[in-house]
């Protein structure tokens, strides 16, 4: 089954983070990449205004697995763990990682703290612009567009930037 996952870090070495986080979870037995968005640098969301200037990076991959969502939000949880990720009563505080999974196959989940497709995915142009760059045409469950045709419809960050290209 392909899940698609998103990426982002805006505390400590952010690029690094990441590409930690990208190597644990390819290293995972069983896993095949299928695609990986390029970086992108964003503004944060949803954040305390002494939180405003520490812009994130961003990006998205797909995989495919046999592994169930139920084990995916388990490897991802390990993963933040092993990467210093530290959860407080604020969940949009800094982190030195942010692992999501965006979505399961066709599936639709809402059991044990899971809830899949992610349930603020088509709001946010951080996920959506690296979903869109890899799988432009994709219509994920619970939606009627394209994630290309939901890109078009959001309201555009003006300090969204597309970085590296190969991390």
């Amino acid at each position: 089954m392909e899940f698609g996952f998103s990426f982002g870090a805006n505390l400590g070495n952010r690029t690094e983070t990441l590409k930690k986080a990208k190597q644990m979870l390819c290293d995972i037995p069983g896993v095949k990449v299928v695609a990986v968005s390029s970086l992108y640098e964003t503004t944060p969301v949803d954040v305390k205004a002494e939180f405003q200037d520490m812009k994130f990076l961003n990006s998205a991959m797909i995989v495919e697995s046999d592994h169930s969502a139920e084990q995916w939000l388990k490897e991802l949880n390990r993963i933040e763990d092993a990467l210093g990720r530290v959860r407080g009563e604020d969940r949009n505080q800094p982190r030195t990682i942010d692992l999501d999974l965006l979505f399961a196959g066709d599936q639709c989940i809402c059991s044990g703290g899971l809830t899949v497709p992610h349930p603020r995915w088509a709001e946010r142009q951080f996920v959506v612009e690296p979903l869109a760059e890899i799988i432009p045409d994709r219509i994920l469950p619970n939606s009627d567009q394209s994630i290309a045709q939901i890109l078009a419809s959001l309201e555009k960050d003006e300090h969204f930037t597309r970085l590296d290209t190969d991390w």
